[in-house]
């Protein structure tokens, strides 16, 4: 998410300064003007505002709270807006470092696909007090099409565990459908068309899967290993509450099963490629 994120700001006429341990999206940003940043240390240095965005959360403890990490650098007046999908808790904990440095803090988990996010249409699920969210609000305009005020910092994360919990669930049930209607005979575009008629239609089938697996793509996007990462933050948060979650349970273990085939590191429509291999049947395709 982050190299389509940062490539919008910078097209928009932001100055980024960029860094990511990925030196190829260092260069596609620099080719359109960005900064270089040779370095966590480098980066955080300067701006008014500083972004991260990582693939979990000990990413986000490491590269923000280590001894050579964004709050170790950072200045005195600069907003960190942190977009990585994490643990909650360890949201407040990175909130709390920052106020204790009289850093201004702002969470702000992504919606929507890397499909979205390239087109500068992704929605933002933000947990801000004012003062902080005025400052942002201009990047997140230059990012996507919809930012939602979830509360105080914070609760942009426990909205993003909400949602994701949710959507890959429902990825779940649409591969198993897709499975079982493809056993069965039917046609993708016949289920297609008559699921969009009804109140199964969902963003799973008819946005993710309808361009990427049944399209014959599992290259990600969003991984299995992600999406299983995304799942066990919303086990370990009812679990945390005394909330019991057995449909969530049981997709939680599939993802689990997922992640240890080669689909691991695929983009997570790849579920449909999963379930119709234990089906034994080949994987459906769109004809157009």
């Amino acid at each position: 998410m982050g190299a389509p994120l940062a490539k919008n700001l910078q097209k928009k006429g932001f100055d980024l300064n960029v860094y990511d341990i990925d030196t190829g999206k260092i260069d596609m940003l620099a080719a359109l003007g960005a900064r270089r940043a040779g370095s966590v240390a480098e980066a955080a240095t300067w701006p008014d505002v500083l972004i991260t965005i990582l693939p979990a959360t000990q990413h986000v403890e490491a590269v923000v709270l280590g001894a050579d990490g964004v709050l170790a650098h950072i200045g005195k007046g600069t907003v960190l807006m942190e977009m990585s999908t994490i643990d909650a808790k360890a949201t407040d904990k990175v909130a709390a470092a920052c106020a204790a440095q009289g850093i201004g803090f702002v969470d702000s988990p992504v919606g929507r696909l890397v499909l979205h996010a390239e087109r500068g249409e992704s929605l933002f699920m933000v947990g801000a007090e004012d003062k902080e969210f005025a400052v942002v609000e201009p990047l997140l305009k230059a990012m996507g099409t919809s930012i939602h005020r979830c509360g105080g910092p914070g609760m942009g994360s426990r909205m993003k565990v909400i949602n994701n919990f949710m959507l890959l669930s429902t990825a779940e049930i649409v591969a198993e459908s897709l499975a079982l209607g493809t056993k069965l005979g039917l046609t993708p575009e016949i289920m297609r068309e008559v699921t969009s008629a009804t109140t199964a239609q969902n963003g799973q089938f008819h946005t993710l899967m309808v361009n990427k697996v049944l399209k014959g793509d599992i290259e990600p996007g969003f991984t299995i290993d992600l999406a299983f990462k995304d799942m066990s933050l919303a086990l370990n948060a009812a679990a945390e509450q005394r909330i019991g979650l057995p449909a969530g349970a049981a997709v939680l273990a599939t993802y689990g099963a997922a992640r240890a085939s080669k689909y691991a590191s695929k983009d997570y429509s790849a579920l449909l490629s999963y379930a119709c291999d234990l089906a034994g049947i080949p994987t459906p395709k769109l004809k157009e």
